[in-house]
């Protein structure tokens, strides 16, 4: 499958900006699932002073913003051709080693609600249990908005009651690293096969299983990632595979807006 992505991210500032430096991992590279045909990064107000890739192989762009201003705008568009593998990106490795996927995070940590859920996982069938892992926890945290936020840890999504993708995926990794198994935090973008338009960028989780290697699920959707899905970064949780982040100097209040199409 081919999908078109347009993906732009506008900050806005209420009094001219010092300084802002933002790591911006917005470049899928091409791998077992997706071929990468082409792919642009466009930044009005700033420019991207150097790109590298980091410890977990993500392709980061250091963009700094110009003197002064009060908007920096990031368009990353491209095409990427797509393949359904159910979810099996394979044994594919990188500088990190798996161990470093096994410990938790600020935001993975587990708690009693996530010990609990943990204890569902089986050695005896794995993927079978991730997958009532995942059900598991999208019965507790239904997907809704604005009960959680970027800071809000694993246990304290289940808590809330109710969260978006980075809540499940935050969460289901801290079961499954309770359980023992090795597990990542996924960024990237998803087709829904209803509109073009969509919220937000996506997020899910990955496993390593002896057997196969990496595996994903997104607790969000219930299902395995397939065809319809384009991966961007991994890390240990949210915050290392953040589409954006970074820093500011000023007084300045921020506001931001996002504008995503993904299409076929």
């Amino acid at each position: 499958m081919q999908l078109a992505i347009n993906h732009v991210t506008t900050y806005s500032y209420d009094a001219p900006v010092d300084y802002a430096l933002q790591k911006v991992r917005l470049r899928p590279l091409s791998s077992i699932p997706q071929d990468v045909s082409e792919w642009t990064i466009r930044v009005d107000g700033g420019r991207i002073e150097t790109g590298y890739s980091d410890h977990y192989g993500n392709h980061v762009d250091l963009v700094s913003a110009e003197p002064g201003t009060q908007s920096l705008t990031l368009t990353a568009t491209g095409q990427v051709t797509t393949a359904d593998v159910s979810g099996v990106l394979g044994k594919v490795y990188g500088r990190a080693p798996l161990w470093h996927f096994a410990q938790p995070t600020r935001l993975t940590m587990p708690g009693d609600a996530i010990t609990k859920l943990s204890k569902v996982i089986r050695a005896d069938a794995p993927v079978e249990s991730l997958h009532s892992l995942s059900a598991a926890i999208l019965d507790h945290v239904p997907y809704g908005f604005g009960k959680t936020d970027a800071t809000t840890d694993a246990e304290g999504a289940i808590k809330a009651g109710q969260g978006v993708c980075q809540d499940h995926a935050n969460i289901f990794v801290s079961a499954v690293r309770k359980a023992g198994l090795p597990a990542r935090y996924v960024s990237g973008y998803l087709m829904m096969p209803d509109r073009v338009d969509q919220d937000a960028s996506h997020a899910w989780a990955e496993v390593h299983i002896d057997d196969l290697g990496w595996v994903g699920f997104d607790v969000s959707n219930g299902v395995s990632p397939d065809e319809k899905y384009v991966r961007i970064a991994i890390g240990r949780d949210a915050h290392d595979a953040a589409p954006i982040s970074g820093l500011r100097m000023g007084s300045s209040n921020e506001a931001m807006i996002v504008s995503l199409q993904v299409q076929q």
